[in-house]
């Protein structure tokens, strides 16, 4: 399971497991929010005893905000479930079906969040839908030096089959116009 993920620090095969499970599940949830309206991401704030805080898809089309990416949903309603602006307190874990792109690794890192599990890679997301994710140059590195701990490309198949699905349903990929 471990040979195609990454992460900034040595793998550790149980807190692997353990993200495996969640994102597996996140994927197999995320067309059913899909259905919904929402965007083909989906993120989970999660303590260290393994309580979920808060649960976001994307929801940028349904409420006319290109803020509204699901690991910023997700980490607002986590704030205001702890009623706190600063997270680090809680020692969460944020886990997500697809890499985070460049803004809402921004969010991330100002939230206090202390580690990041995602799926599909921003590599795959933009192949797949075209979705541009930004410049992200040395963000492992970046995020370790802050004490954030990233592991990546967990259960990445699946959820790539989900954006396949979600783009083959002609589902609006959202992106500023440019020249």
């Amino acid at each position: 399971m471990s040979q195609s993920v990454i992460s900034n620090e040595t793998i550790d095969e149980k807190k692997l497991q353990t993200a495996s499970k969640i994102i597996l599940d996140l994927q197999h949830e995320l067309p059913s929010h899909i259905a919904k309206g929402s965007g083909p991401f989906l993120a989970a704030v999660i303590d260290d005893k393994g309580n979920l805080i808060s649960k976001a898809s994307n929801s940028v089309i349904a409420e006319t905000c290109s803020n509204n990416h699901a690991e910023i949903n997700a980490i607002k309603a986590a704030e205001k479930a702890l009623n706190t602006y600063d997270l680090s307190a809680h020692n969460l874990s944020l886990y997500i079906t697809s890499e985070p792109c460049m803004m809402c690794l921004g969010g991330i890192m100002w939230s206090g969040i202390k580690a990041v599990y995602y799926g599909v890679s921003s590599h795959d997301v933009e192949q797949i839908t075209g979705f541009d994710e930004g410049f992200k140059p040395n963000w492992f590195a970046e995020f370790k030096k802050r004490g954030i701990t990233v592991y990546g490309n967990i259960e990445a198949e699946t959820g790539k089959k989900v954006l396949h699905d979600y783009v083959n349903a002609n589902h609006t990929v959202y992106q500023p116009k440019r020249k």
